[in-house]
Order: C-alpha cells, then structure tokens, then sequence
C-alpha cells in the first residue's frame, strides 16, 4: 500500500509540515459567535447573525473550490517526530475554551439583547454549527490514549447534548463500519432525511449496550457514574441547568436549536464518509468474518480548505485504518474513493437527495467495478437500484453475516466465533500500542487482574483502535 504524495527518501532532513501554521485556521470556527456579534456591531446587519451557515455552506465550499487539493504526505520516518509536537496538540485543546466562551456570550445576548426572533434563531443556529464541529475537535481528542485529552473530548460534546458519540463513535462505528450493522454507514439509495433517523437512534442503542455489556463483564448496573454515557449526559445536563439558571428558561428553546444543528452537522457529515461502502465477507462458511477495514472503505477528500478546519477529518481512510493517529499525520492514499468536493460542498449536495445520488451513486458503481451488489445498498431500494445499474453476469457474491438484516445484532456483533492466536500470557494488538497482560487484566473492559485470554470473548476488538478484532492478536515478547 504505497500512500501518494510521500516525500522522497533522502529529503526527510528538508521537509516541513506546509501546513503547520494554517492548522490554525481552525481556530476560526469556534471564533464565528464573536465574529458574527462584532460585525453586526458595526454594520447593524441581522444576517451577521447567521455567520454559522453563512461560513460552512457558503465560504467554506467556494474557497474548496479556489484553493485546491493538498495531496502531501509526511515521511514515515518523521511520523513519529510529528506526532509528538505538542504544538499540534494545543491547537485542539484551545478549541475548547472559545467554543464556550463563544456559547456563553451568545446565549447571553439572545437572553438579554433587543434581538428579533430571527436573529436569536440564526444566533443559536450560527454557535450550532460551532457545537457541530466541536463534535469533530471530540472526535480527534477522544480517539487519543492520554486520559486527559479524553476527557477533553466529553467537554466538547457536551454543548450538543452528544456524549454518547465519545463511546459509539470509538467502540462502535470503528468496528462495524461499512458493514449493514452499523448506524453510521450509509447505504446506497439512502436519502439524508431516511439516515438521520437510523443513525441518531441507532447510535444512541448501540452506545448503551456497549456499555451495558462492559459494565456486566464486571457485574455493575448499567446507571451508574462510570458508564461514560451516563458521565457525558450528565456533563450536559449540568451545563445546560447552569445556563437555565442564570438565563432563564427562555435560553432552553435556543439551547435545543443549537443542539439540533450541531448534532445535525456530525450526522451529515457521517452520511457522506461511507456512502454505499461495503466490506466484503471472507473466510470459509462457519468462520466467516467482515474484511479488516482499508482505504478502500472511506470517501477521501484533499480540498485544503476544509481538512484545515476539521484536522484531516477528510483523509478518512487512513484514520480508519490507524484511529489513534494524530491529525497531523494522516497520509492520503491513492486506492482511496475521491469526493468530488470538500465537505462542505457535499454537506449541501446531501441536502438535495436526487442531487447527492446523481453524482454519488455513479461513482459507488465505478468504485466496485460496475458491481453493485458489492456495495452496502439500502435493503428497501434494492430491486430498484439492481434495476437501474444490471451487475455484470458472474456468480454472486456473498451475504454480509446477518444478511441485510445486521444492523438489528448486538453492537459486538463483528462475526461468528473466532480462533485465537498465540500462547503467552501477554498478546498485542498489531495495529496500535494496545497489549492485553493475562496478569494485569483490563479492568475497565471488564477482564479482572488474572482472566487468562481464552476468557475474554471472541467478538471482543481492541480498546484502543477498534480495528483489530481478538484473533488479530498475536503473542507479545514479555517485558
């Protein structure tokens, strides 16, 4: 697998990151409730007020456009070096503090302003598109083995009343995606308004019974303040009670138009990442298993524009196959599907279903060599898009396990009963920096100090990565 762009052996010594100072773009978006509020200011202009939308669907995709496409890789051998500047890593954190600075002194003025309806509307329409892609600063942050930088993530999820995300998004998503069974994969033929629904819901069931599941492993009642579902309502809950307290409870209305967009923004966002993406069924029939997930399974986009904005987010493939990377480090691969614009086209191509599917599903078809039985199709559009694009006359291709029907298995669900590999008592997974120690146990995944490997479930993937299911594991040299 050969990842475009990469530098030539021999200049490491020259290289640097082109974009090392534009990440800081990023910090525009949590800036926009100032932004918005000074230019009104100066101009008495109420559509300063709707700065939000004005930037994501407008600015933003025009300066895709203008900008071009950033195809650079870093060398392997500075990936490392990279990864730990930390001045990559202060860039998320103080995304943080003036997303909530910026909430605060939004909510303030809508309680408090002579503002029209419509102006308070675009007002908590414009810091839900900040709480939107503050989803996405969680999203880098959580992904990260530091507590801390966790913990992070469930402080940028709680504006939007999201903290569920921090489990499904990680545990969930990372190990069924581009599979029938999970919430956040669209399918071919599936219309925006016909995926929200299904993943919202979806995401919300499967992130409590991952938990629910863990917590019985270590005999615990699901409500309880270790279940990070429960910790990350609760983070809402008391974020929320504390702005109705001081600005009473004609904030509330606001505070739930602002939660809608923000949440509204991840899932449009998660419809385009893996539209009509399937991974194919291998092994023999009784153990069988989804194929490991590769570039091949995430649309990809370099317009520079937007990867700026949302840390690489588009340069989907990589993350999926190394989650615990750091944004700065994400490589583009040349067997990666193309979007035909950054994200912030497609979020307003989504918008127009017969639009989205005149330009996507042609490219689905071309990505699976004409085949489509080979892409992840919505179950009740499938005679009609068999209908509209024939697959070529050759024998037919396996059924996902599950059939069409995954999507209603445990969240765990990854496949049948596996083998194990390796004797020893600690096994590593080959992905990322995760060992699981027969001695030490993992507590927190429910295995107590001394449960021995063939104790721990088959369906169990890594912690850390959510790639790499138990029979991946191989023996690790002890320490």
């Amino acid at each position: 697998m050969t990842a475009a762009g990469t530098v030539p052996t021999g200049t490491t010594e020259q290289w640097r990151d082109p974009k090392r100072h534009l990440w800081l773009i990023g910090l525009v978006v949590p800036s926009l409730a100032f932004v918005g509020l000074g230019l009104h200011a100066v101009t008495a202009w109420g559509i300063w007020f709707w700065i939000g939308p004005i930037v994501v669907l407008g600015i933003v995709p025009l300066v895709d456009l203008v900008a071009g496409l950033d195809r650079s890789n870093p060398p392997d051998e500075l990936i490392e070096a990279l990864e730990n500047d930390r001045y990559y890593r202060w860039i998320t954190y103080w995304f943080l503090p003036i997303q909530y600075v910026g909430l605060v002194l939004a909510l303030w003025v809508i309680t408090h302003g002579s503002l029209t309806t419509l102006d308070k509307v675009g007002l908590a329409v414009s810091i839900g598109c900040v709480g939107g892609i503050g989803i996405n600063t969680a999203h880098e942050l959580g992904h990260k083995k530091e507590s801390h930088e966790r913990w992070l993530a469930k402080v940028a999820l709680a504006q939007s009343f999201y903290g569920h995300f921090y489990i499904e998004h990680n545990r969930g998503h990372h190990v069924r995606v581009a599979t029938p069974a999970d919430p956040a994969s669209s399918r071919l033929g599936e219309s925006l308004y016909a995926f929200w629904p299904r993943t919202v819901v979806g995401s919300l069931r499967s992130a409590w019974r991952l938990e629910k599941r863990r917590l019985a492993r270590r005999r615990l009642h699901p409500w309880r303040l270790s279940n990070d579902v429960v910790s990350g309502w609760l983070m809402s809950a008391v974020l929320w009670g504390a702005l109705v307290a001081w600005l009473g409870v004609g904030v509330l209305p606001y505070l739930l138009i602002q939660a809608f967009v923000g949440l509204s923004l991840l899932e449009v966002v998660n419809y385009m990442e893996h539209y009509g993406m399937l991974r194919q069924v291998v092994g023999q029939p009784g153990r069988q298993r989804y194929e490991r997930v590769d570039p091949s399974h995430s649309w990809n986009s370099n317009n520079i524009a937007t990867n700026v904005l949302l840390y690489h987010l588009q340069r989907h493939s990589d993350h999926h196959a190394n989650p615990t990377r750091r944004y700065q480090t994400l490589r583009d691969y040349a067997e990666s599907p193309v979007l035909p614009t950054g994200y912030a086209g497609m979020i307003v191509l989504a918008l127009v279903p017969p639009l989205w599917r005149r330009v996507m599903d042609p490219r689905v078809l071309a990505h699976y060599g004409g085949d489509v039985r080979l892409a992840n199709v919505q179950p009740s559009r499938r005679a009609r898009v068999l209908a509209a694009y024939p697959p070529p006359a050759a024998p037919g291709v396996p059924e996902a396990p599950g059939g069409v029907g995954a999507d209603a298995a445990g969240p765990d669900a990854s496949g049948p009963r596996t083998r194990e590999r390796g004797a020893g008592r600690r096994h590593a997974c080959p992905g990322c920096e995760y060992v699981y120690d027969e001695v030490d146990g993992d507590v927190r995944q429910g295995f107590p100090a001394g449960t021995a490997w063939a104790d721990v479930p088959d369906d169990w993937c890594c912690p850390d990565c959510g790639v790499r299911e138990k029979v991946d594991f191989v023996a690790a040299v002890p320490t």
